[in-house]
């Protein structure tokens, strides 16, 4: 099963910007769309940004719209979130997921990593 290993994440005062890494095990990475999703502590898991296996669509969460991108290197087997003007909102355990078909924004993902901290101070 393919793996999936994230990085990039710490700690940043709001304004700032971090990139978020996450490097598939597997040479079908390019079957999968893919998937960040984030979980504040003791709140549920929700999505950030997801970005189709075969087509450039992407779909972001209404509060990370203008500031979060999503792409992906098939190359590399990696995907990638850039986040810019970062708030202390959005201090969270970020995680990459995979599933086979179109992305979609519940979390029904077939595949994850261990997660990746972020913490935006103010």
């Amino acid at each position: 099963q393919m793996q999936l290993v994230e990085s990039g994440g710490g700690s940043v005062e709001a304004g700032g910007s971090l990139r978020l890494s996450c490097v598939a095990s597997a040479p079908t990475f390019s079957s999968y769309s893919m998937a960040w999703f984030r979980q504040p502590p003791g709140k549920e898991r929700t999505l950030v940004a997801a970005i189709n296996w075969s087509t450039p669509r992407t779909l972001f969460a209404d509060s990370v719209e203008g500031r979060f991108t999503i792409s992906r290197d098939n190359a590399k087997h990696t995907v990638f979130l850039q986040m810019n003007e970062l708030k202390p909102e959005d201090t969270a355990v970020y995680y990459c997921a995979a599933r086979r078909g179109a992305p979609t924004r519940a979390a029904t993902y077939d595949i994850w990593g261990q997660g990746t901290q972020v913490t935006v101070s103010s």
